[in-house]
């Protein structure tokens, strides 16, 4: 609900601060006072559009700040949890408009665009003002109506959940059956792909023992050549070798009789040993190196091809087989693309079939409590006066082709409300008294089940009076008592039913809003009555009707 208005600088507001109590409030003020100004404000932190014309004069910006309860709003709580912007339980919504034509919006201090303050405001307040800020003209907002006043929102929620399953099933289809062109020369490439991997035979870690084989083999020729010079230096026949050396130079010092001399002999006679057993160990290798060029000629041609198709394949050599597997399971499945059409289509029928069936319950109960409702606000148009007005609910039901995400019918709100002409849309209705009455008889009907939790009305007793305003003023106490209810009004028959009586009054600093006790909303219903002057009749006759509403 809404708890404060707050206006700065807005029209002929200079510094407004209205609070709003619960159940059912009235504005009134003498003809051109301003009360209009109050709901123009109200729209702008609505997220309606601004015009920079309504800054009051010589200020530089204009400031709305609309405070809400939101305590009991679980789809705004909800909304306001989603967008971050949790507040326990207020929603405050600020609308900034500057002399240069900028605009700021702002929920909970936080700056937002006019299209979430909009979205929000939509859950906020119905603002019943010559089509300002309607939700009853949106078609969707009546189908809301019409499933909360039937009770259907389960069947709703149903088909919705239902429609995204065959939405879901029928793009999976549609895809598979537009790839199938794609998917058979694909499968033609992965095959030959296959074929060409399965072809190397490769096993498990294979690569890395083929890279190290080859470096043997390649090697193996230099190795043996090597070797055998190494062995000959060591100790062939030729008096060069090493071992020959060695001996020559120990026989050398073997003569000389001198302790330091004897030890570099005994050294030299251990390195002859070494060498010899070096020289041992060479020969023993050289049996066991092999020189097979047929072999590294058939280990190198299998790993060029390896890398050929690694390369092919943007993949290291060693992960061929994972590519060798993954390729088969692509193979396997399309493949088998015609069962799973065949399953798609098999499964995409039954929901259809499935939500067919919800959607004839809906139907039928969207039938019969749409007689009852259209019945319902008929029969209190009547009593606000509106002797011819018809009101009806469309139910135009769709192509039957397809599924919908609400249903398999538009749910319009059709009035007339004269019987020379036939029903039309709400939002073609010229007159905003009619309007506001239409909708008051709405909202009257549909109370209990509506989500809105703050009703604006404006000139919602143009052209009425006597017995009629009684009604309608009874009817907006008895609104009043399930949601908020703030209402402008000309009628002294309205006024005194409020439970909250505000005055609007036009001073030279600008207009005042003013809260009436029991002494002061006489005298104002009085004024109503009577005009200017009040009199002891008009007293007496105000008196006697603030007795009677409450």
């Amino acid at each position: 609900m809404l708890l404060n208005l707050n206006i700065q600088n807005f029209a002929l507001a200079n510094d407004l601060d209205i609070e709003f109590e619960n159940k059912m409030s009235v504005v009134t003020g003498e003809t051109g006072a301003g009360k209009s100004i109050m709901l123009d404000a109200l729209s702008l932190s609505l997220g309606n559009r601004a015009d920079t014309k309504m800054i009051t004069a010589g200020a530089d910006r204009a400031e709305i700040n609309a405070t809400f309860d939101i305590s009991s709003n679980e789809s705004v709580k909800q909304w306001m949890i989603e967008h971050d912007l949790e507040d326990n339980s207020t929603c405050i919504l600020r609308r900034i408009i500057t002399i240069e034509g900028r605009s700021k919006g702002f929920i909970n201090g936080v700056p937002s665009t006019l299209s979430d303050m909009s979205y929000l405001g939509n859950l906020l307040v119905d603002l019943h003002s010559q089509h300002e800020h309607q939700s009853l003209l949106v078609r969707d907002n009546q189908r809301r109506l019409l499933d909360e006043f039937g009770g259907h929102q389960s069947l709703v929620k149903e088909i919705g959940i239902i429609y995204q399953l065959c939405q879901s099933q029928e793009k999976k289809l549609k895809n598979l059956l537009s790839n199938l062109g794609k998917e058979s020369s694909k499968l033609q490439l992965l095959e030959y792909q296959l074929d060409e991997l399965q072809a190397l035979d490769l096993k498990e870690d294979e690569v890395a023992l083929l890279e190290t084989e080859q470096k043997r083999l390649s090697s193996s020729e230099d190795i043996l050549r090597n070797c055998n010079d190494a062995i000959n230096l060591c100790r062939s026949n030729d008096t060069n070798n090493i071992v020959g050396m060695l001996a020559r130079v120990i026989e050398l010092l073997s003569v000389i009789d001198d302790p330091k001399v004897r030890g570099v002999a005994e050294l030299l006679n251990s390195s002859q040993i070494q060498v010899e057993e070096a020289s041992d160990d060479l020969q023993s290798m050289i049996g066991n190196i092999i020189v097979d060029p047929e072999r590294l000629s058939m280990v190198e041609k299998k790993l060029s091809s390896i890398y050929d198709i690694a390369r092919k394949h943007h993949v290291k050599a060693n992960h061929l087989l994972t590519v060798t597997k993954d390729i088969e399971k692509e193979i396997a499945s399309l493949k088998n693309i015609d069962t799973e059409v065949d399953m798609l289509e098999a499964q995409l029928s039954q929901c259809r079939k499935k939500y067919q069936e919800v959607a004839s319950k809906l139907t039928e109960k969207r039938t019969r409590h749409g007689l009852a409702l259209q019945s319902a606000v008929t029969e209190k148009l009547r009593q606000l006066g509106m002797t011819e007005a018809n009101f009806e609910v469309s139910l135009k039901t769709k192509p039957a082709d397809s599924v919908y995400t609400n249903g398999v019918e538009d749910v319009e709100f059709l009035i007339t409300t004269n019987k020379k002409y036939a029903a039309r849309s709400l939002n073609r209705i010229a007159s905003g008294g009619e309007l506001s009455r239409i909708s008051l008889a709405i909202q009257v009907v549909t109370a209990n089940t509506s989500r809105i939790p703050t009703l604006v009305f404006d000139e919602v007793d143009v052209g009425i009076g006597g017995a009629t305003a009684e009604v309608v003023g009874a009817l907006l106490r008895d609104l009043g008592t399930k949601t908020q209810i703030i209402c402008v009004t000309h009628l002294a028959q309205v006024a005194a039913k409020g439970n909250q009586h505000l005055r609007v009054n036009k001073q030279e600093d600008g207009i005042q809003v003013t809260p009436l006790n029991r002494s002061r909303r006489v005298k104002e219903l009085a004024r109503m009555l009577g005009g200017i002057e009040l009199t002891e009749q008009s007293i007496a006759h105000a008196e006697q009707i603030l007795g009677n509403a409450h």
